[in-house]
């Protein structure tokens, strides 16, 4: 996505000045509404399911792996198209598909069309975010660049963790207001962006990567989605479940063959060859099945046991996405002494810890302080910890050229672990249940445990050569104020 070529800004005379802080916000902005329909919908699956009668939750889980299985596919070739043509014009198209794909969202007559209409929420998703990095490193002076970019990260982040507490709120509207309200948002960030973002190509971009290899990695992930979330029902040995799983072998394998030979790789096998890049996003994959898995988890059991409303629910979620921020800082401070992968080891440690404490003890009748409360505090710790650290390990042992492609393939890794966490998940509660309708049970918090387990020992490897984090924070900033901007 990015290249070792000039950037270049161009400026139209008589063009009002580009007051930094109004660029910053529409790029964060924007970044920030991508990010949070990942999360929102997760709390208004009820109401949804209320609206179209008959809609079993294998059947709505695809509201959310649609949107994460498409952004997942296209974040980077979408990056590198907008390398080539314009961050502007990129951004600009996926912000306008994007807005149009949420009031179609909110207007959509059935399950299946909502789930077609995340699709295309998902495509201007994946245009926009790359193309709002480039963005932000066109628009702000190099001393400024390491403090614009933490404050975009930051706005993903905190996208994540604002999801499940604004959508209750929307949803005592209704439901389509969590897809109503990026409308207004949207229309102001393309009237603010038109005028205000500068206007950035590459010259000598290279070439487009594997479009065609992103779709098939698409549908091996959706066919294997497919296969976890309906196998319970269809029989594990049924032919439906078998060809979905052999669809998803052979598309890995046609995926892993583009990949070795194509010109221009979704993934580049130089990449993988970065020991902290391949650890970082193995670990990026296995804690956010975790996450995908828990979120939805608790959502479920707040819901249809204790019998809570969508705003409430979202209120019994948000002690955990506060405690976010604060570790991350300790995070921060820590890598001084401790090595990153160690941060994220113990991060992930406790984000099991908390999955474990819920399968043990959460009961049908509501006690929250005493049962799910502190599992909240303890996750929230956990991503704090591990979220942060994950991204700038991906990154610290990149060249400034990789470092926006590197962002965006462990991006993709978060989609995609997601996506079969919700699956998984599915899967785990419908067998519970000896194949009939799902419903939830401490079995989902098991599978939680053994993701978060498996993504601590992957974190030890991610560590960068002979940082510390102290360093290793500094890296995707200092990647960035690399590129050579002119305006």
């Amino acid at each position: 996505m990015a290249s070792s070529s000039q950037v270049a800004v161009e400026s139209t005379p008589g063009r009002a000045q580009r007051p930094p802080g109004v660029v910053l916000t529409v790029l964060s902005a924007s970044g920030f509404m991508a990010g949070l329909d990942v999360f929102i919908v997760n709390v208004a699956l009820d109401d949804i399911g209320h609206d179209f009668p008959g809609a079993l939750l294998a059947d709505m889980s695809w509201i959310l792996n649609a949107y994460a299985i498409v952004y997942a596919a296209l974040l980077v070739p979408l990056g590198s198209l907008a390398d080539r043509y314009g961050s502007k014009r990129g951004f600009l198209l996926g912000l306008t598909v994007f807005t149009l794909a949420s009031a179609a969202c909110a207007a959509s007559p059935g399950l299946w069309a909502l789930v077609v209409f995340r699709g295309l929420q998902a495509a201007g998703a994946a245009a926009l975010t790359p193309a709002s990095l480039g963005l932000l490193l066109a628009a702000t002076a190099p001393e400024r660049r390491a403090r614009a970019v933490r404050i975009w990260s930051a706005s993903a982040a905190l996208a994540a963790a604002a999801g499940p507490g604004l959508g209750g709120l929307l949803v005592q509207s209704s439901w389509r207001w969590i897809f109503l309200v990026n409308v207004p948002v949207g229309a102001a960030a393309l009237i603010a962006g038109a005028r205000f973002l500068p206007d950035v190509r590459r010259a000598g971009t290279g070439r487009v990567p594997d479009v065609f290899g992103g779709l098939v990695l698409a549908l091996s992930i959706a066919s294997l989605s497919l296969a976890l979330v309906k196998g319970p029902g269809w029989g594990w040995s049924s032919p439906a479940t078998v060809g979905c799983l052999l669809w998803a072998a052979v598309g890995a394998g046609v995926f892993a063959r583009r990949t070795a030979h194509h010109a221009a790789p979704l993934v580049a096998p130089v990449l993988l060859r970065v020991k902290a890049f391949a650890w970082s996003n193995a670990t990026a994959l296995l804690f956010s099945v975790a996450f995908g898995a828990n979120l939805l988890a608790i959502v479920l059991w707040t819901q249809q046991v204790w019998h809570y409303s969508a705003l409430r629910t979202g209120l019994a979620v948000a002690p955990g996405p506060l405690m976010v921020p604060l570790f991350a800082v300790l995070a921060q401070y820590a890598t001084r002494r401790v090595q990153a992968g160690v941060i994220a080891t113990v991060g992930s440690l406790l984000y099991g810890l908390a999955a474990v404490l819920l399968a043990l003890r959460i009961g049908t009748a509501p006690h929250y302080a005493a049962e799910l409360l502190p599992s909240m505090l303890i996750s929230g710790a956990g991503v704090g910890l591990t979220m942060p650290t994950i991204l700038a390990c991906a990154t610290a042992d990149l060249s400034p050229a990789q470092g926006a492609t590197g962002s965006a393939m462990v991006n993709m890794s978060h989609q995609i672990g997601n996506s079969l966490g919700v699956a998984a998940l599915v899967a785990t509660l419908t067998t519970a249940t000896a194949g009939h309708t799902p419903s939830p049970s401490p079995h989902g918090w098991w599978l939680v445990s053994g993701a978060a387990l498996l993504a601590a020992l992957c974190a030890l490897g991610m560590t960068p050569r002979g940082q510390t984090a102290g360093t290793v924070a500094q890296a995707p900033a200092q990647a960035a104020s690399a590129t050579t901007v002119t305006d």
